[in-house]
């Protein structure tokens, strides 16, 4: 007795019958067609049969393979029909309509909050396409001058305003002959003697260049008891002044700082990954910190000092990281992740240097407290007890003594935060959203591009008379000096400066002012 066949066998078998069936009615309708053999096969052998079988079933199967498989059949529809021909032929119209109407251009007046792309909806009131015009890179066009000197009630700040606008372009070189660095500069400062005006300069391919502005000119030497015409001819065999360079790192030289103990020293730090220490007196330069691993790449954007613990320096990195060390232990460095993307600028409270302030690519100014640390050791965090959010993100956030940060941020403005109190605020206290919000905002236009450096503003360390003042650069090819109130003092420019003084920083006590281009040259008021 035959076994009895599974349910699977049975339809296996009722598959192969109807297979066989449809092919035997497919060479059937090719031979009424003409298209099979005009005379019957000869009888042979069952598998000489079915091999022969396999031709013309083969060249039906081509031709009529492919209507059976398409996707109408999933829809019921049958093949070659005239429904799945109406589907084919309206799915084809629609789709050339649509590439139609993408095209096609528009006519009339379009309003930009209905064709906006992705992310936030468009809020007229925070238009920053306004200032574009307005506020457009126009060189040697002041928005501040004499006019807005005389027309000063305050007698303060018009005596302010005279004093500073009334600093002149150091004369003993035309700016364009001071080429301090070889490649753009990234970060200028003062060296901290008054005797004379001692300008460091760092570059982009790691040159820290030195000018020494006492020095002067022949051609300015013999205009004071020689004529004009005499000097005129002298010109031509004027010597370029003497500028110091040295190659101490092998990238972009973004920050340095001198010791508030030790003025001939100097600390430095780079794109390369390390910060160094310039001893001038022993014509030294040491590494101070880098990776563990050489390999690896962690640029740094800015360094700070301790002004309490001389041995303790302040780093960032544009990984969004920022670390201390000690420079008698190397290896004990502490490393702080406090934010997802770019740190471009951060900053210690000089009064209360526990207070650390950051401005990143993710728009947020942040406020920390290093008195009290939070997580796992190996993974620590300061107290974040303060962030204000701009529009677009922040390049850079300054503090000054009296406690107030000062920011300049793509969204065209400079903003000014005012913390009344620090000295006395508990560790971890928490800052408001009111208290965080800015105390005075400066319509500035920051739009440098990609070849000039960030504008920052940059406190003044000891002012005269505690009236704490900051200077930034502007496209128009001045720098812009503010109060801590947002008042604008003063805006310096003068001949022969021929390109954006973007890098601009005060002496720490004299009102001297230095600014660097992207070509390296430096322009000076004294």
């Amino acid at each position: 007795m035959a076994p009895e066949l599974s349910d699977y066998e049975q339809q296996r078998q009722a598959n192969i019958a109807q297979r066989d069936k449809l092919l035997k009615q497919l060479a059937f309708d090719a031979g009424q067609a003409g298209l099979g053999p005009q005379k019957p096969a000869p009888k042979v052998s069952k598998s000489s049969t079915a091999h022969k079988k396999k031709g013309p079933v083969k060249r039906v199967k081509v031709e009529d393979a492919g209507p059976r498989r398409t996707s109408s059949r999933l829809l019921g529809l049958t093949a070659d029909s005239e429904v799945a021909k109406r589907k084919a032929e309206d799915e084809n119209t629609a789709a050339q309509e649509a590439a139609r109407v993408k095209r096609q251009r528009h006519s009339g007046e379009l309003n930009l909050s209905d064709v906006v792309v992705g992310g936030k909806n468009w809020d007229k009131s925070e238009n920053f396409l306004v200032d574009v015009v307005s506020r457009g890179a126009n060189p040697y066009e002041r928005t501040f001058g004499d006019d807005e000197v005389r027309e000063t009630t305050d007698k303060e700040l018009r005596s302010l305003r005279e004093q500073m606008s009334g600093l002149e372009l150091y004369d003993g070189f035309e700016p364009s002959r001071i080429k301090i660095t070889p490649e753009r500069i990234y970060s200028l400062g003062f060296h901290p003697t008054t005797n004379k005006a001692l300008v460091f300069a760092g570059d982009k391919l790691g040159n820290l260049g030195i000018f020494d502005a006492s020095q002067t000119s022949a051609s300015v030497k013999t205009q004071n008891g020689v004529k004009q015409e005499e000097a005129d001819e002298n010109e031509d065999d004027d010597p370029d002044p003497a500028i110091t360079s040295f190659h101490c790192h092998t990238r972009t030289i973004s920050s340095f700082q001198f010791s508030h103990n030790n003025p001939s020293h100097l600390y430095t730090c780079s794109y390369d990954s390390s910060l160094r220490l310039l001893d001038l007196t022993k014509s030294k330069s040491t590494e101070i910190y880098a990776p563990s691993d050489s390999s690896l790449d962690e640029p740094l954007s800015g360094v700070e000092m301790d002004p309490t613990a001389p041995h303790m320096l302040y780093f960032s990195r544009l990984d969004g990281h920022v670390g201390r060390t000690d420079t008698r232990a190397p290896d004990t460095t502490d490393i702080f992740q406090l934010s997802e993307k770019k740190i471009g600028g951060f900053s210690l409270n000089p009064a209360n240097p526990h207070f650390i302030a950051t401005a990143s690519l993710d728009r947020y100014l942040r406020i920390w407290d290093l008195r009290k640390l939070s997580g796992k050791v190996s993974r620590q965090l300061p107290a974040l007890i303060g962030e204000h959010e701009s529009r677009l993100s922040v390049s850079h956030a300054a503090f000054n003594s009296a406690g107030q940060v000062a920011t300049a941020s793509y969204d065209d403005t400079v903003k000014i935060h005012t913390f009344e109190g620090m000295g006395s605020w508990s560790p971890g206290h928490k800052v408001s959203d009111e208290e965080m919000a800015p105390s005075s905002i400066i319509r500035h236009n920051n739009q440098t591009g990609r070849w000039v450096t960030i504008l920052r503003a940059q406190w003044q360390l000891h002012p005269p008379n505690s009236i704490h003042r900051f200077c930034i650069g502007n496209m128009n090819r001045f720098v812009d000096i503010y109060t801590a109130n947002g008042d604008q003092l003063a805006q310096l420019g003068g001949e022969g400066i021929t390109a954006v003084p973007a890098v601009a920083q005060f002496h720490p006590t004299e009102q001297w002012i230095a600014a660097g281009t992207a070509s390296g040259k430096l322009c000076l008021w004294m």
